[in-house]
């Protein structure tokens, strides 16, 4: 064990003042490399801070929600039909009391960061050489709207319009989708800009406004066919015979029903099998249908719904009878039907669209999500994961966006390992 400074003699003096300035020394040399390994770790975090990359920008500019909440507001609303004020107590019961002006808000600004998602898969359905479309009322705010004693009526209707390719049925390789429009009124000239560069079959009711579209142009060709719906005449003749019970009626039901068990043999089968079925089996069942019809209608009141149900089917034959020489073509138009529903239900909660803008948000937002879903997505994981990555994603590649194409972030991180 060393001895003490002051344990030394005198005469070591010399050796007393060595061992202080090599102390001095050490202890020096101990605060530089302490101060050493400070500056090193402060530049090892601001290096780390400069390589670190900047955050994804918000989908809602100026909003502190982020895109897990946006995802969930959506689809509570244009999926699950849940009102924004409603939305709006469920959260406060969770503790965050948001008001829903700034749902409304939120709404607004997530369905406008994804308008380019949703008019890229728009164009690609609309580009589609086979299409379902139906249509369904939705009442609209309007202040402007007065009555004779000059009050503010205060609400219009809107329309939405859905246009659907689905060609699985014949095992088609398009995939799936669905576009949806908003109208402020149900004019004709709305679904012929929707279709003014459509070209091939639409599968549709008879509404007046698809007329012009079925005329032959210059080349003496219709740019346009027209296909009709079996289901919704079999509905005529189904309420014809729940009110009254007539036998025509049970009748035209059977006749119609045989046609629906061919086709459910032919589900899923090719273009060509189900053109081929169909010739063999059902083209002479719906020709016997169309003269049983002709032999009946002098039998029954003219002005009855019996008769107005065969003479829908007659004077539009030519729509009822395109399913048998195209095996592509649907023999009813339920894909539409059935895309057309959700509004339907979301408009008896949520009752109307604050304006013609709001009326575009629907529009827009079930677009995204009714694709998705035709997609097989969960709308909610898809929605969460575009608004994050939206923004900030090049525009040449939105493509790697849509429904078809998305592919979820675990997929995403394997694929970049």
């Amino acid at each position: 064990m060393p001895l003490p400074l002051d344990a030394l003699p005198d005469d070591a003096v010399a050796l007393k003042a060595i061992i202080l300035a090599q102390r001095e020394e050490v202890t020096r040399m101990k605060a530089s490399v302490r101060a050493y390994e400070a500056l090193v770790q402060a530049l090892k975090i601001r290096i780390a801070r400069l390589q670190q990359p900047p955050a994804p920008t918000r989908p809602v500019q100026r909003g502190m929600a982020g895109p897990g909440l946006l995802a969930h507001i959506l689809v509570s609303k244009f999926d699950d039909h849940l009102p924004l004020y409603r939305q709006g107590e469920i959260l406060a019961r969770l503790g965050a009391d948001i008001p829903r002006s700034t749902l409304i808000d939120w709404c607004g600004q997530a369905v406008s960061t994804l308008r380019p998602l949703s008019a890229l898969i728009k164009a690609e359905i609309m580009c589609s050489d086979r299409l379902h479309v139906d249509d369904t009322p939705i009442k609209v705010l309007d202040p402007s709207r007065r009555t004779a004693d000059g009050k503010s009526r205060g609400v219009k209707e809107g329309r939405i319009w859905v246009y659907v390719r689905d060609d699985r049925p014949w095992g088609g390789s398009d995939p799936p989708g669905a576009a949806y429009y908003f109208s402020p009124d149900r004019k004709g000239e709305h679904p012929q800009a929707h279709l003014a560069d459509f070209k091939g079959v639409l599968q549709a009711d008879a509404y007046g406004g698809f007329k012009k579209l079925y005329e032959a142009g210059t080349d003496e060709a219709p740019r346009i066919r027209e296909a009709a719906c079996w289901a919704h005449l079999r509905r005529d003749f189904h309420d014809v015979w729940k009110m009254t019970g007539s036998p025509i009626a049970r009748e035209a039901l059977d006749r119609i029903g045989a046609l629906y068990d061919i086709e459910r043999d032919i589900a899923a089968q090719s273009a060509e099998v189900r053109r081929r079925v169909r010739q063999e089996h059902s083209k002479p069942r719906v020709e016997a249908f169309r003269a049983w019809c002709e032999s009946q209608l002098p039998r029954i009141p003219g002005k009855g719904d019996l008769a107005k149900a065969m003479r829908y089917a007659l004077n539009r034959w030519h729509a009822f009878t395109l399913f048998l020489e195209d095996g592509r073509v649907a023999i009813d138009n339920n894909a539409a039907e059935r895309a057309i529903r959700p509004v339907a239900i979301g408009r008896k909660n949520y009752l109307f669209a604050g304006s013609d803008a709001g009326g575009d948000i629907i529009a827009d937002a079930m677009t995204i999500i009714e694709t998705a879903k035709f997609a097989g997505l969960d709308p909610q994981a898809y929605l969460a994961d575009v608004l994050t990555r939206i923004n900030d994603h090049p525009a040449r590649k939105l493509d790697e966006l849509t429904p078809w194409s998305w592919r979820p972030p675990s997929e995403q991180r394997s694929r970049a390992a």
